[in-house]
């Protein structure tokens, strides 16, 4: 106890004598900083090691004056799922489950349809499966522009007229340009 309150009074001392020097010289040194920078908030890195778990990692982070905050999450990847899936049913010899699978993406239900090769239906192949799509359109999946009603559908041998044609440039040119028209 007694030689924590001599080394205390020894800093004391200490202390007040450098002050005492420091007012003696009338020499006064400051440092300003200026280039004081607040912390910037950096986003993780979230490492997905195998590329066999159609998982996609993504991070963010916003930094302001006062407060920076980040994170990092991991979203799974339902295309690469389908994709593994499918090729898992073609690779045990459903080759028909295998392309009913693909075909709940509207891109490819739209691609078979055009190329003539119509999805499977309940079992059913071929132009006994495309007649059951159209008698059966809300199984179709969605986002697909095949027979659909709501869909513009423009027959090529229709003839458009010159007004119409004009106007259609007149709005692309003014769109390219920048400028917004309302008709």
């Amino acid at each position: 106890m007694l030689k924590l309150f001599f080394l205390l009074a020894f800093i004391t001392v200490v202390a007040i004598s450098t002050d005492v020097r420091s007012a003696d010289t009338n020499t006064v040194s400051s440092t300003v900083v200026t280039d004081k920078s607040v912390p910037t908030a950096n986003a993780p890195s979230v490492v997905v090691n195998n590329s066999d778990i159609c998982k996609v990692a993504t991070s963010g982070a916003i930094q302001t004056n006062i407060l920076g905050i980040a994170t990092g999450v991991v979203v799974d990847d339902e295309l690469c799922q389908l994709l593994k899936l499918s090729r898992q049913l073609y690779a045990s010899g459903l080759k028909v489950a295998s392309v009913s699978l693909l075909a709940t993406d509207p891109r490819v239900f739209d691609s078979l349809v055009m190329a003539g090769t119509p999805p499977p239906y309940m079992g059913a192949i071929g132009s006994e499966a495309l007649e059951k799509w159209k008698s059966n359109p809300d199984m179709i999946p969605e986002g697909s522009t095949v027979f659909k009603d709501d869909v513009l559908k423009i027959n090529v041998n229709e003839d458009v007229s010159d007004g119409e044609f004009q106007k259609f440039l007149f709005m692309a040119m003014a769109m390219y340009i920048g400028f917004p028209i309302l008709f």
